[in-house]
């Protein structure tokens, strides 16, 4: 693979796989980064997880405010990179900035374009219960991820599969499909796809987009927890306390009775709860204040007391 100047701009953990791929394979000339944030009871400055791998791996780092600045754009034009790849970033590229690079702009972007643009493909893949989800490379153009599709690779998703598998999965996808594209884009055979048929939005996931309404079904209050496992967490609440609700599961028991009543809560039968159809069996829980723990844990500490619904 020729020897590209490389310009990398990304923020989570996501990101790193395929830093660590690029930093191998290329000529990493720097590393763009959101500026460090409060984090912990402490509220101490942290530096994001790629600027922690950049500056361990001895990378020059760049924080700019906004990115697109005129400032930046005119030091970024300085450093005549060949190519930006961008992996989850955080900002918005102006089409200046876009123009920098003498090859373009390079997005992974994680999932199936033109299905779930935006910013959340992860989680709503999974709250939309779909059967696969993936990895697209594409050549970035001012609006949101709409470029040239470049080269994809599915991931596929089971009925108990979580958010914090399809992270770690596509995580190190990405990073693989971001040195294929570039290995293509060397020798000449990369080949640019219009995106056209019907797409989709994965718009910020919000507190409301968090909160369990009971009286949807089964699937779909199960489809929501697990595709917010790890991060921020479904919640409901129970006698004036917000409850996060980590892990569900699936049963066949029909109910008439309200949705959110508790229909069990015992140290044999844990928590089982009815929807809008079938009941569902909370497997795991956080208390406020509390660590997460499976139900029966819960229960064996803090009983409680029938009737009960939740969001009463």
């Amino acid at each position: 693979m020729k020897d590209f100047r490389v310009i990398f701009m990304g923020t989570p953990e996501f990101a790193v796989p395929c830093l660590a791929a690029l930093a191998a394979s290329c000529n990493v000339i720097g590393v763009v980064t959101q500026q460090d944030k409060p984090r912990g009871r402490g509220q101490k400055l942290t530096p994001s997880p790629v600027k922690a791998w950049a500056t361990e791996h001895s990378l020059p780092v760049w924080q700019p405010k906004r990115v697109k600045s005129e400032e930046f754009c005119a030091f970024l034009r300085e450093q005549k990179p060949d190519i930006i790849v961008v992996v989850a970033f955080g900002q918005i590229l102006s089409q200046e900035l876009l123009d920098i690079p003498r090859l373009g702009c390079i997005n992974v972007h994680a999932s199936l374009l033109p299905a779930y643009r935006g910013c959340a493909p992860m989680q709503w893949c999974l709250m939309n219960g779909e059967e696969k989800t993936g990895v697209t490379t594409m050549l970035m153009d001012a609006g949101l991820d709409t470029g040239d599709m470049l080269l994809k690779c599915e991931l596929p998703l089971g009925q108990e599969t979580t958010l914090s598998e399809v992270h770690d999965g596509l995580m190190n996808i990405g990073a693989g499909l971001l040195i294929e594209t570039l290995e293509k884009l060397s020798d000449g055979t990369l080949k640019r796809i219009p995106q056209e048929g019907v797409s989709s939005y994965a718009p910020m996931i919000t507190k409301e987009t968090c909160h369990i309404d009971w009286a949807k079904s089964a699937d779909e209050i199960h489809n929501l927890v697990r595709s917010l496992d790890s991060w921020p967490g479904a919640y409901t609440n129970l006698l004036g306390q917000k409850f996060k609700i980590w892990r569900t599961r699936m049963t066949e028991c029909r109910t008439e009775e309200k949705p959110g009543t508790i229909l069990k809560a015992d140290t044999k039968n844990g928590l089982l709860v009815a929807t809008g159809d079938n009941a569902i069996s909370i497997v795991e829980l956080q208390a406020p204040g509390k660590k997460r723990v499976s139900a029966v844990d819960y229960l064996n500490g803090h009983p409680i007391e029938l009737p009960a619904s939740f969001e009463d």
